[in-house]
């Protein structure tokens, strides 16, 4: 049923938002140049890679050397407006057709990630992963790493259609509020360096 309702949901969704999709790919492109999307490399269900893409909200910008400058620096403001609105998410919907991801579960984070979890923060990998989900309504990236895959393993127990609702309502919810978007002084969230703390169920 999940499958069914995600993949019915993700078509209807990338029918009716197409008009969206085409001028934020322009404003993207306009912007910040191209590639507009941004694709990477995430673990899915079971840690199975996948390609991720999201719309593209950083710029290239580099230091003198050719590196690429901390991410505080590479967010613009247009960034800024596409991560707390959201938009940025949008071609998330075509991982969701394909099956790479659900519309909620736990976020996929990023493959360097995997050694570093605890055995009960590596269950969130037992679903797919998801556009929002339990951790998203609930403080987002203003939350701690722990905090967060604590949500994330719940989710994993609790799983439900009512839940999944429920998280979509709450997202939708979040997303005009534009709360949690980013950790205080991070772009995003610092990066995970692993948790000596055992991942604990509410």
């Amino acid at each position: 049923m999940k499958r069914t309702f995600d993949f019915l949901v993700a078509l209807c969704a990338l029918i009716a938002l197409s008009p969206i999709l085409l001028v934020v790919s322009v404003w993207v492109a306009i912007a910040l140049g191209r590639p507009v999307l941004f694709r990477q490399v995430r673990p899915g269900k079971d840690g199975q890679p996948f390609r991720m893409c999201k719309f593209r909200s950083m710029s290239d910008a580099r230091d003198k050397d050719g590196n690429l400058l901390p991410d505080s620096e590479r967010l613009t403001r247009f960034g800024k407006f596409l991560r707390s609105s959201s938009l940025d998410e949008l071609p998330g919907l075509w991982n969701v057709l394909k099956g790479d991801m659900s519309l909620v579960g736990p976020r996929p984070l990023l493959t360097a990630y995997l050694p570093l979890y605890s055995p009960e923060q590596a269950r969130r990998h037992e679903v797919r992963p998801g556009i929002t989900g339990w951790a998203q309504v609930n403080g987002r990236n203003a939350i701690s790493w722990d905090d967060k895959f604590r949500l994330d393993v719940w989710y994993v127990d609790n799983q439900s259609f009512a839940l999944d609702i429920k998280i979509l309502l709450l997202t939708v919810k979040k997303v005009f509020a534009r709360d949690g978007i980013s950790a205080a002084g991070e772009a995003t969230m610092p990066a995970f360096k692993g948790s000596q703390a055992e991942t604990k169920r509410p």
